[in-house]
């Protein structure tokens, strides 16, 4: 059993029978009465995210996950086989653990699986990736930046905004949390 004050960002927690893995925490010490601690929590089977607060000192129960590198080798039908990078044993994963993730993921590309008695619990990707544009609108001559965007199809099939200069088979950074475009990458 831990305390309230052992909460950090990535803490997962077992409430009500289900697993909750920590977004956000804030320690807060009001001039009056006790304090508290603010968490965002993230249901780790539904994905549904929540706030909820508990008082500084409480006891709660936290799971046991363990984190591990794994190379992304295959997708099978709906499910996704990766490789344990240190022990070479394959593991699959169910497509609704995967979730968006699919948006930015290539093959051999090495992510983080929490898994919680053997059992993956979700997957996290580098912040960002380099992906190549297979398909976008020729831009006009004389289009900058702040110009606006347009859509890119990336070689994973999933569509961002760019810039409007930007051209097909273009390497682009991407923020894999929301989507967004970072910048060019020269190769």
């Amino acid at each position: 059993m831990a305390t309230t004050n052992d909460i950090k960002n990535g803490t997962v927690l077992k409430l009500e029978g289900q697993l909750w893995n920590i977004i956000e925490f804030q320690h807060v010490k009001p001039g009056k009465g006790g304090a508290f601690v603010r968490t965002k929590m993230r249901n780790i089977l539904s994905g549904k995210v929540v706030d909820k607060t508990f008082n500084a000192g409480l006891k709660i129960e936290t799971a046991t996950v363990d984190r591990g590198d794994y190379q992304y080798l295959y997708q099978d039908g709906a499910d996704f086989v990766f490789m344990d990078t240190g022990t070479y044993d394959q593991i699959t994963v169910s497509g609704e653990t995967v979730g968006d993730a699919t948006n930015f993921m290539l093959e051999n590309q090495i992510v983080t699986i929490a898994l919680h008695e053997g059992s993956p619990l979700y997957i996290e990707l580098p912040a960002s990736v380099v992906l190549e544009i297979t398909y976008t609108e020729p831009g006009l001559q004389g289009d900058r930046s702040s110009a606006g965007t347009k859509p890119a199809t990336l070689e994973t099939g999933y569509t961002i905004q760019v810039p409007l200069f930007v051209e097909n088979n273009t390497r682009v950074k991407v923020d894999t949390r929301d989507g967004s475009y970072l910048g060019r990458v020269n190769d």
